[in-house]
């Protein structure tokens, strides 16, 4: 059984794609409804990982971040939020997964 504390890239890579195709996401055999939030009308989906509570977000592509700069040329970027921390944890960008506080090997 995973850890609180681990990531399923696996998961988040399928979330990810799922939210930036549609309007809905399957995880774990239920199909959770795609949001749409704020002006911008960004897209937002709320579902269960390890025992935990995390949002994945489209990213804003006006915010002058680096994730925003990708969105504008055109990347898919989706922010993984951990709920109950209020943190983000991890991000996709064209479904690769990067984990916030890990560096590549």
């Amino acid at each position: 059984m995973a850890q609180r504390d681990e990531i399923d890239t696996g998961l988040m890579k399928s979330v990810a794609t799922q939210l930036m195709g549609g309007k809905t996401v399957e995880v774990g055999g239920r199909v959770l409804p795609v949001e749409k939030i704020g002006a911008r009308r960004l897209r937002l989906v709320k579902f269960e990982m390890n025992g935990g509570q995390y949002e994945a977000i489209e990213q804003n592509a006006y915010k002058p971040s680096n994730w925003g700069k990708l969105a504008r040329q055109g990347h898919q970027v989706v922010q993984f939020r951990d709920i109950d921390r209020n943190e983000y944890v991890a991000v996709s960008v064209d479904g690769e997964i990067r984990e916030y506080g890990k560096r590549k090997k």
